[in-house]
């Protein structure tokens, strides 16, 4: 799949047809399954625009945020300034020509620079504080708007060409049969992948996390697939308001290893999300991990995995299973600007990402690019409980599911790349 501006199909218009009206098709992999084939219906010119729109209002947020309050500020210095010289040429005037109507003029435009000056102020103000802290962040809110349940979220699942896999692994061999032991099938009957209490990582990242947002933003996105979870997101997004308003109807947890084991440890929420949780294991710092950066090919897609362990030592330390789920795709729907090396030393020292990318008409729109979800065999932690494994074997018992994630990950991307039409790439766990 190398054009960006239209969802290819696998084997002709007439097949991709046959595919959505049956809920399978022959071509796909040995062990897969779909869970939510891709939509029906084609993506109209209103769904286009309404992704257009929400694209330019919340993927350029940080861009017309703060062009928005750096304006206002040099207004407010504007006006200030003008109003400070309108007084100073009134007592010139005065002294020099005593000319009543002209002095007058000069005091009203002084009275209108003065309250324009204040009125940016105040708007400043506001912004600012809403920015920071307001009763508009609260899940309740989301809940009483329905947002999942937006008209909104149909167009983009239908731009994307929303798509669910299940790849319960029967042609699985490449693993020995002690690590089998410790990989569930999220197709037995006692693992229920929508109530199961569970950690799901979502690789790859990409720019934008695009794969996790519909992975449980919209209630189609979760409702017929994983359920819903509480998604873990950067610290930084408190820096892009609309964001982290969005990320709060979701209750949202923040990345922190504090913060997402306290939400690991809740129970008997209402909303059934307790001790599920959803992430991006490879973070910020992934985007920056492949194509243009040197020593990646433009075939080369990357999971930074390696010397990943947070989310491992979490599952190990709450007894919960990891659901891996690869998401082809997501890389593509925004290009990357590469950048001097030392911007991405410094967006992961600020944990934040210092990047310049860009879509559809040089525009944050992303290109219209199909994501298909392959989710993978459960990663199950030890038996034996956390608090009774000594220090080396709990990071022993970490390395394990870390290397068996892994290896699930980069089999259900080989499993599925050619169905997808990613014969040629490659994935690399960094």
């Amino acid at each position: 799949m190398t054009s960006s501006d239209s969802i290819p199909a696998h084997r002709g218009r007439r097949h991709a047809k046959r595919r959505f009206q049956n809920f399978t098709d022959p071509l796909l992999p040995r062990g897969v399954e779909f869970i939510v084939p891709p939509p029906p219906e084609a993506c109209s010119f209103i769904d286009k625009l309404l992704v257009y729109a929400s694209s330019l209002i919340v993927v350029g947020s940080p861009i017309w945020f703060y062009g928005g309050i750096i304006y206002l500020f040099r207004r407010w210095k504007q006006y200030r300034f003008l109003a400070t010289e309108e007084v100073a040429n009134s007592e010139v005037d005065a002294t020099k020509e005593q000319q009543g109507n002209q002095t007058q003029q000069i005091l009203e435009r002084n009275e209108h620079f003065k309250h324009m000056a204040r009125k940016c102020a105040m708007t400043l103000a506001t912004i600012i504080l809403l920015s920071i802290w307001g009763p508009h962040r609260n899940k309740k809110l989301g809940d009483f708007l329905a947002v999942r349940k937006w008209r909104l979220w149909d167009a983009w699942l239908r731009y994307i060409g929303f798509t669910v896999l299940r790849d319960k692994g029967n042609d699985y061999n490449q693993v020995d049969e002690t690590k089998a032991l410790s990989i569930a099938n999220a197709s037995d009957p006692e693992f229920d992948i929508k109530t199961t209490q569970a950690i799901y990582a979502f690789v790859p990242h990409g720019i934008f996390p695009f794969a996790l947002a519909f992975a449980c933003l919209p209630e189609q996105g979760y409702s017929e697939t994983w359920g819903l979870f509480r998604p873990v997101v950067a610290t930084a997004t408190k820096l892009f308001p609309l964001v982290r308003t969005l990320i709060s109807w979701m209750d949202g947890v923040d990345a922190s290893r504090s913060a997402v084991s306290r939400a690991l440890s809740l129970a008997n929420r209402a909303d059934g999300t307790e001790r599920r949780v959803g992430i991006s294991p490879g973070g910020i710092a992934e985007m920056f991990e492949t194509y243009p950066k040197s020593g990646f090919h433009r075939n080369d897609e990357a999971a930074l995995l390696k010397h990943r362990n947070g989310i491992f030592k979490l599952a190990l330390k709450h007894k919960l299973p990891i659901i891996p789920v690869y998401c082809f795709g997501a890389t593509k729907m925004l290009r990357r600007v590469q950048l001097p090396e030392f911007m991405e030393t410094l967006s992961r020292a600020l944990k934040i990402s210092l990047c310049l990318f860009f879509g559809k008409f040089g525009l944050p729109i992303p290109y219209r690019q199909k994501l298909m979800y392959v989710m993978g065999r459960a990663i199950l932690p030890p038996s034996v409980a956390a608090d009774a494994l000594t220090g080396e074997q709990f990071d022993s018992s970490v390395q394990e599911m870390h290397d068996k994630f892994c290896d699930e990950i980069v089999r259900i991307f080989n499993n599925n790349k050619e169905y997808y039409g990613w014969g040629d790439k490659t994935l690399r766990i960094i």
